[in-house]
């Protein structure tokens, strides 16, 4: 099965319940630091065009992953990165957060792109991007931001170190 990778546009609306319950099942599963959002979050994100979906030839949704700015869009991210189970081990991920890069890049040309992750493997993709591990104040203050990972399951260890630290790592591109 071929599975293509598209920016988003209002014809995926379609998928927008099935990308939370994607996100919901990789957080629980896994364990690890991926916020959950609303199918109201995702489908603003797919109808404005932020984000890159993965579609199988037979049009089944295999991946997801949004794009975001803050602090007047001098700090941008690519979040939310999921790829279905069913079509793990591809390569995938690495080729969803390729395009989503490209798309920010293009988007937000002056922005530092960042990225919060436990996965090892999306460490690995943001490496290969030119991302390199910061620290926590090198990021957006914005507070619009960091309410969003209240939905993530390690959100109390950052509310306890006032935003200096969690265990997501932290990763910036400022080229």
């Amino acid at each position: 099965m071929e599975v293509f990778i598209y920016k988003v546009d209002k014809s995926h609306l379609v998928f927008a319940g099935e990308i939370v319950k994607s996100i919901e099942s990789a957080a629980q599963v896994k364990g690890n630091g991926i916020a959950v959002r609303s199918v109201d979050y995702i489908s603003k994100k797919i109808a404005s065009g932020d984000g890159v979906i993965a579609l199988s030839d037979t049009n089944e949704y295999a991946g997801f992953c949004y794009i975001e700015s803050w602090d007047n869009k001098t700090f941008a991210a690519n979040s939310g990165l999921v790829v279905v189970e069913k079509f793990r081990g591809q390569g995938l991920a690495r080729k969803i957060k390729e395009k989503a890069f490209e798309i920010s890049r293009k988007k937000y040309p002056k922005a530092k792109l960042f990225d919060l992750t436990t996965s090892i493997a999306v460490m690995k993709i943001n490496s290969s991007l030119g991302y390199t591990p910061v620290i926590y104040s090198d990021l957006t203050n914005d507070d619009e931001f960091w309410t969003g990972c209240e939905s993530c399951f390690y959100y109390d260890v950052l509310v306890r170190t006032h935003r200096t630290n969690c265990l997501c790592t932290a990763m910036l591109y400022d080229k």
